[in-house]
């Protein structure tokens, strides 16, 4: 259960860092080593930041009053689908594929990888409460408006926690990621 969940808010450890040194956020788009495949990954991750975002925002608005219910429900299931279906399956590919390729261009890097597939786990219970809180939500806002805003205010600290992992961990995800890409010219 979220509430239960410790997300981890302290950066990625120094050894893990070393190649982002030579290789900083801000060089990345201009290496010859910074192909479409990368670029794709980090709009993904983009595009995950930005739907927590907003299914944040929508229920912050509908708790406010500002968003009316049957609009809430069907920006709630219709983005907030997206968010989950994408994020595991993003995730379970670089679990198996993605995560295994770094490893095996420079294993030195392992740990931090560890620490990143320790984050998909606490992801998926955040997403795991997300969504039995949200369809709740969705159902009761055409049954009982009340218990849909009551079920909307649980589901308010579940968006934070999600945007807050998400933060944190797609952050240091492309920090460890670009640069042993750009090191070892891999996805070419």
């Amino acid at each position: 259960m979220t509430a239960d969940l410790t997300i981890r808010t302290d950066a990625m450890p120094a050894e893990m860092r070393l190649l982002l040194a030579e290789y900083p956020r801000d060089s990345w788009d201009s290496h010859p080593g910074f192909q479409e495949k990368t670029r794709g990954w980090l709009n993904a991750h983009r595009s995950f930041r930005r739907l927590a975002g907003l299914l944040r925002e929508d229920t912050e608005a509908y708790l406010d009053r500002n968003l009316v219910p049957d609009d809430f429900a069907g920006r709630l299931s219709r983005f907030g689908n997206i968010l989950v279906g994408n994020l595991h399956g993003h995730h379970t590919w670089e679990d198996r594929s993605y995560f295994p390729e770094l490893s095996a261009a420079d294993p030195r890097f392992d740990s931090g990888l560890e620490i990143l597939e320790q984050d998909h786990a606490a992801l998926d219970t955040v997403l795991h409460d997300f969504s039995g809180i949200a369809n709740r939500a969705i159902k009761l806002v055409q049954l009982d408006e009340v218990q849909a805003y009551e079920e909307a205010g649980k589901l308010h600290p579940v968006t934070e926690a999600i945007e807050q992992l998400l933060d944190r961990h797609l952050s240091d995800e492309e920090e460890l990621a670009v640069p042993i890409i750009l090191h070892h010219r891999l996805r070419g």
